[in-house]
């Protein structure tokens, strides 16, 4: 069962990306972590795992001050899932080093 938590997570995403878009598309960013959270609660996850899902790109997307955020608002195990899937923090500009940095190091 989602509680009230599901919710506030969702929030947080959109809060997130708010303003993205999916590349070449003018679709709004947080249909792609909606997206993978009913997926993932589709296949069983619980609702953390789902919030996680839900917050996936937070991090990535809307900056460093997001894990904390995560971190206090819906504690370690949703924050450790969600930075389990961060490939990279953008800096103070805004700017994230090149993929395959991040990816293959």
């Amino acid at each position: 069962m989602l509680t009230q938590r599901f919710a506030q997570g969702l929030e947080l995403s959109v809060r997130a990306h708010d303003g993205q878009v999916r590349k070449g598309t003018r679709i709004p960013y947080v249909a792609h972590p909606m997206a993978f959270a009913a997926i993932a609660l589709e296949y069983g996850a619980d609702e953390d795992q789902a919030i996680a899902a839900l917050l996936h790109d937070a991090v990535e997307d809307g900056g460093a001050d997001y894990e904390q955020e995560i971190r206090e608002r819906f504690g370690a195990r949703v924050a450790d899932l969600v930075m389990g899937c961060t490939d990279g923090v953008p800096d103070a500009t805004g700017k994230k080093p090149p993929w395959k940095q991040r990816c293959c190091r």
